[in-house]
């Protein structure tokens, strides 16, 4: 079974910053992490997110008047070999 993760990106790191304190204050877990290339060569942070919290995190963008780029589902790469010297 192929896993994906979801990530909101942004035009800049202030709008990523803004969502992540405002979902906090709602409980909604969300994570910053560095925006990958798959996704967009856009600004250096964006959020990953829960996809059973992605209508949440939506609403909160449009409450709060929050400018983002997109919210993209990208397949997870893992590789448990990857940084591993020993």
């Amino acid at each position: 079974m192929e896993q994906y993760q979801d990530y909101v990106l942004f035009p800049n790191h202030d709008n990523g910053i803004h969502l992540y304190q405002e979902l906090k204050k709602l409980g909604v877990r969300a994570q910053i992490a560095p925006t990958p290339r798959a996704a967009s060569k856009c600004c250096g942070i964006s959020l990953m997110i829960r996809s059973e919290d992605i209508e949440i995190v939506k609403k909160c963008i449009n409450d709060r008047h929050i400018e983002i780029l997109d919210i993209v589902r990208l397949k997870k790469n893992i590789d448990p070999a990857r940084d591993r010297y020993c």
